[in-house]
């Protein structure tokens, strides 16, 4: 089943020998598999969605950390998920960075990101309702809470754009 027409380009003519391919701006920032470091990732939606993410963690993490506490296993369990889920997510931005999702292939990396995604954006949603409820309008709680609320859309956003992305790019793409 055909699509229409492809044009395949080739370096060498039949009229004479061949000219160096062009260099052109977009292979040049995505980068070769010799780089050490992925320098278009930086500038991706989803390397400064990942950038967002970890900034609001830390943010709410900060705030409550520096407000006084009224309940104690309510902002504990707050803090946990924020450092872990900030933990994660710098552990996910820089296998992206260093491309070592590359050399480990034994591990399917846009399952384990959505399963991390999926997990740590339930348990931030929770910790969040829950430090936004006991804060009793101490501004660095509430803060603190609005950054978790905050990091939880992300962190949906994030998980919605790497399922679109992996799943059902993956899945129109068997018919071509």
């Amino acid at each position: 089943m055909s699509h229409g027409a492809r044009v395949i380009r080739t370096g060498v003519s039949s009229g004479g020998p061949a000219a160096p391919p062009p260099v052109t701006v977009a292979s040049s920032s995505a980068g070769s598999d010799a780089e050490l470091m992925d320098g278009a990732y930086f500038r991706s939606c989803a390397g400064m969605l990942k950038v967002a993410q970890m900034i609001s963690l830390l943010i709410g993490f900060i705030s409550v950390n520096n407000s006084p506490w009224t309940d104690y296993s309510a902002y504990s369990f707050f803090q946990i998920v924020a450092m872990c889920d900030l933990v994660m997510i710098l552990f996910f931005y820089i296998m992206h960075i260093f491309r070592v999702y590359r050399k480990l292939t034994c591990v399917s990396w846009p399952l384990a990101e959505f399963l991390h995604y999926l997990i740590g954006t339930i348990l931030l949603l929770i910790g969040s309702i829950v430090a936004a409820a006991k804060s009793y309008n101490i501004t660095g709680l509430v803060a603190g809470a609005t950054f978790g609320f905050l990091a939880t859309i992300l962190c949906v956003i994030s998980m919605w754009s790497s399922y679109k992305v992996s799943c059902i790019t993956q899945s129109t793409s068997k018919y071509r």
